[in-house]
């Protein structure tokens, strides 16, 4: 007996057999009504392709493809495209023994175009100019309903104790307002590790492609325009965050919470995590101090704390340059710029790395880089106050960074080379002597050109290490190609940039996007490990989850159990695997700090 089972969004039948009905059904192309028949499933970018793109799909079927594979455009008008399958022999993904690669024409006229094998329709393609606009501000509503303090998604306020200081020059558990700020992912500690960076990618968007992000909400995320693109109202909010954090010239606050936060999934402002205060009150604040931490067993690596004082710095800096150029507020562009040159000095003082803190297990962000975000600070600072020592001191932090990174190497730990691309050689290459801009450019291939040859690999062309947080590396290594090209116009790495690009949008194994709710009528990730999946039965769109991993990282994992059986299991191997279910937390959790990464990546490849 068979069942079938209709899903609206993509108005497409699936067999299932009876009993095995699970909650979600694997997004195929096409799948055969009758047993024997061939199985042809179809992997790529499901947002569509400019006319002018490098345009590569992947089919894998049960059986050799014999039939001719034609492209015909929906309306007519255009002579149907014979098109040619090339078979994969080497780093085959999957179960499915037939596995091959189809180049569209280089420039196709605008339209939806239908994939016929053997006279039947595989899947409409989509060619356009405006590919990535329409989803957007997806990725900035996401970025609103992870807020701490006032949260427009939840229409709550949550966690006003934060927090009680710790390692600070005050006694233990003194108070101070850290409130603000964003939810890591689907827990709710907050890292300034984290929304430094993401503060200031955004601010680079913004200058990138200010004139494309929308006036949809005002400040507090509300649906009411004020006059201001809510990029800059998402960034402001950060740095109001970094700004409440050092509310001394010599003090800084580097993270608020621990994994004491991790007591299932819960609405923020009923959050039951007991810090020493009871459940739902103040929590702690861990003060920047270059000394190891840990309050519990397991305890921190530290050297300084130029990691988070120069990405704090450049953030800090690119704001009050914002603020004031476009006459926002002068006050909080002179706020700004003043927090940039204390905590830059602070960085100066105290150079090293300050890295996150755990409580009850032993993973945290293990940051052990440093002179990449004192470069990237100082030469913001040299761009606001155009003082020369910021310039060569910015020259000088680059050349001990060099191309060191996670490009540069096979394996790291969590979070090792954050944030996973040197952005201070982008931002000093803009004004370095030419000397400089050369040596700038080369480590820059020297970084990209082992992402190229690692693609070598596998059929997917896919070059990064697939540890935790994979999509994370993967953003910046396209943005990365991006920036290159901008400063050389060298593009012999873009085909393999779009390669890394249309993996995201659903041209991998799985036949899924990265991001939730994107495309709205695709394959999206829909169980994802966040509680408003769970609680709320509500996916916020626009959230980049962690990505694919290595079965060895997975398996060694704490405290993970998978929900459902797995709808993919037909196309993983033994070496990289990925999982759409609530329980998995290594694959399928949305963060913050990657969503904001990728909203630079979204305005670059407009």
């Amino acid at each position: 007996m068979v069942i079938y089972y209709f899903r609206p969004r993509d108005l497409e039948i699936h067999m299932i057999k009876e009993f095995n009905i699970i909650s979600k059904i694997t997004f195929c192309l096409w799948i055969s009504f009758s047993a024997g028949a061939q199985d042809i499933i179809l992997r790529y970018n499901q947002l569509g392709y400019q006319p002018a793109d490098v345009k590569s799909l992947f089919l894998m079927a049960n059986q050799a493809i014999t039939e001719p594979i034609k492209l015909i455009r929906k309306g007519g008008g255009q002579a149907p495209m014979l098109l040619k399958a090339e078979p994969v022999s080497d780093g085959k993904w999957g179960k499915y023994p037939s596995q091959y690669l189809i180049q569209l024409p280089n420039t196709m006229e605008i339209g939806t175009y239908e994939l016929h094998v053997n006279d039947r329709s595989i899947k409409s393609i989509v060619i356009g100019q405006d590919i990535y606009g329409p989803d957007q501000e997806k990725l900035m509503s996401f970025m609103r309903q992870q807020r701490c303090g006032y949260n427009p998604y939840y229409d709550d306020v949550c966690h006003q104790g934060d927090g009680r200081i710790f390692y600070g020059p005050v006694a233990d558990s003194t108070y101070y307002d850290f409130s603000g700020g964003w939810h890591d992912a689907g827990d709710q500690l907050k890292y300034l590790i984290t929304g430094s960076n993401a503060s200031a990618r955004m601010l680079m968007a913004y200058e990138f492609a200010g004139d494309r992000f929308a006036d949809l909400t005002d400040a507090l995320g509300h649906d009411l325009p004020n006059g201001i693109p809510d990029i800059l109202d998402e960034a402001k909010w950060g740095l109001d965050w970094i700004l409440k954090l050092h509310p001394k010239k010599d003090w800084l606050i580097h993270q608020i919470a621990d994994d004491r936060d991790h007591r299932g999934f819960k609405i923020p402002s009923q959050d039951n995590a007991e810090y020493g205060w009871g459940p739902n009150s103040y929590r702690t604040a861990y003060f920047a101090d270059g000394k190891p931490q840990g309050l519990s067993k397991w305890k921190s690596e530290a050297t300084g704390i130029a990691n988070l004082a120069g990405r704090c710095a450049a953030a800090l800096a690119k704001g009050s340059v914002i603020w004031s150029k476009n006459n926002l507020d002068q006050a909080f562009a002179e706020q700004c710029k003043q927090a940039a040159i204390e905590i830059y000095q602070m960085g100066k003082n105290q150079e090293g790395y300050q890295q996150g803190n755990s409580y009850g297990a032993p993973y945290r962000y293990n940051e052990d880089s440093w002179a990449d975000d004192m470069e990237w600070g100082a030469a913001e600072l040299f761009k606001l106050t155009g003082e020369p020592q910021y310039l060569q001191e910015a020259i000088n932090y680059a050349r001990i960074i060099r191309e060191d990174g996670w490009m540069a190497r096979d394996t790291m730990n969590h979070y090792q080379k954050y944030p996973f691309m040197n952005m201070g050689h982008f931002s000093l290459f803009e004004i370095a002597p030419e000397s400089v801009k050369k040596e700038l450019t080369a480590w820059y291939r020297m970084n990209i050109e082992t992402v190229v040859k690692r693609s070598k690999t596998n059929a997917y062309g896919a070059g990064v290490p697939f540890l935790w947080c994979s999509n994370n590396l993967i953003v910046n290594f396209i943005t990365q190609v991006i920036l290159y090209e901008k400063m050389t116009g060298d593009r012999q790495y873009h085909e393999v940039m779009v390669h890394h690009r249309d993996w995201l949008f659903g041209r991998n194994p799985w036949g899924t996007t990265m991001f939730t709710g994107i495309p709205q009528n695709g394959e999206y990730p829909e169980d994802v490990h966040l509680p408003p999946t769970v609680l709320l039965k509500s996916t916020p769109a626009g959230g980049l989850i962690d990505g694919p991993i290595y079965v060895s990282t997975y398996r060694n994992l704490l405290g993970l159990v998978l929900h459902d059986d797995d709808e993919f299991a037909a196309y993983q191997n033994d070496i990289v695997i990925y999982h759409d279910d609530i329980g998995d937390y290594s694959t399928n959790e949305p963060t913050m700090d990657g969503t904001a990464d990728a909203i630079l990546m979204w305005a670059l490849l407009q």
